[in-house]
């Protein structure tokens, strides 16, 4: 049996990324916010409210936790490119989660992500090094341009699994 809290695997944890996974991790990255949107097109808001899992986030949340974690990736991508080896600012996504804006509805994220995209994606057409650093705190781990392009092309596939896999079970 699957677990439910990774449909796609765990997330990847490279340092590099060879010119064909870069090229495949960046289309993903782009065609993310489609993505999200086809997997939630019609939902209801009772729907939107259904845990994809026992004891997991709704639908709802999901979608505005991909929409802040994106936003992250975007300033520690520009804090990487701009700073040497900067060490990023952690947030705690479960209390985000928490948070009266994920209980907004989901095409208030789905938009700011369409455009975040656009704007992540410019960013990426232009990285020359991916192998720029940067450090995450809570562990200490420094990390590559290109490890932050696998984790978040993962992260956003992921999140969007999790919804199809909901709609699947149900028969929405």
């Amino acid at each position: 049996m699957t677990d439910a809290r990774y449909p796609l695997g765990p997330m990847p944890l490279v340092q590099s990324l060879t010119p064909a996974q870069r090229n495949e991790a960046r289309r993903a990255v782009a065609a993310l916010p489609a993505a999200l949107r086809a997997a939630v097109q019609d939902l209801t808001d009772a729907q939107l409210d259904t845990p994809y899992r026992e004891g997991g986030w709704t639908v709802r949340q999901v979608v505005h936790h991909v929409a802040d974690s994106h936003l992250n990736a975007f300033v520690r991508l520009k804090l990487a490119l701009t700073e040497p080896n900067p060490t990023i600012k952690p947030y705690d996504e479960a209390l985000w989660a928490q948070l009266p804006d994920t209980q907004l509805p989901v095409g208030v994220s789905l938009d700011l992500l369409g455009a975040l995209h656009t704007r992540l994606s410019a960013l990426l057409d232009s990285v020359t090094d991916w192998t720029r650093p940067w450090t995450h705190p809570a562990t200490g781990q420094t990390w590559t341009v290109d490890s932050l392009l696998a984790m978040y092309a993962w992260h956003g596939q992921h999140h969007t699994a999790h919804i199809t896999a909901l709609r699947a079970q149900r028969g929405w």
